[in-house]
């Protein structure tokens, strides 16, 4: 928490725009959940010729061209998905507030039926590559040593 002439803390500025941001995210308009399904590729389905030069995928299925009944199902558990989405706003917001880009990356230790658990990470823009792998691998490396 820094101290300014401000009648509020750095601390109470986040805390705010995590609040908002998870208020964003809590009122999906269930209608426009379905609009955005319209044209946009199922990602299983698409066969790009040549993934190294980018070029539009040749063969592919969207969702509107789904049957009705499959079109609906899948509308509503996007509903459900976004609607059960954990609260990550503080977390986003404490990230770019640092100067920390979150990565793909992530270590997920599995039980029997389900994972156990799951590490994210988010790094400076100027770490080096071999430096992020070298930390995520010794991170999920000492993780299993306590845990197995």
């Amino acid at each position: 928490m820094t101290t300014t002439d401000r009648p509020y803390t750095d601390n109470d500025l986040r805390a705010e725009a995590a609040r908002q941001l998870f208020g964003a995210q809590q009122d999906p308009d269930f209608m426009g959940i379905g609009e955005q399904m319209e044209g946009a590729s199922i990602d299983s389905t698409v066969v790009d010729p040549d993934p190294e030069t980018g070029t539009e995928p040749v063969t592919g299925r969207t969702w509107d061209q789904l049957d009705d009944d499959t079109w609906d199902a899948a509308q509503r558990s996007f509903d459900k998905l976004i609607n059960g989405a954990v609260d990550l706003s503080e977390w986003a917001v404490d990230l770019g507030a640092d100067g920390l880009q979150p990565t793909s990356d992530c270590l997920t230790f599995k039980g029997d039926e389900r994972p156990i658990v799951r590490v994210h990470f988010a790094f400076p823009a100027d770490m080096p590559d071999d430096a992020r792998r070298a930390f995520i691998t010794g991170s999920g490396e000492a993780i299993a040593a306590e845990l197995f």
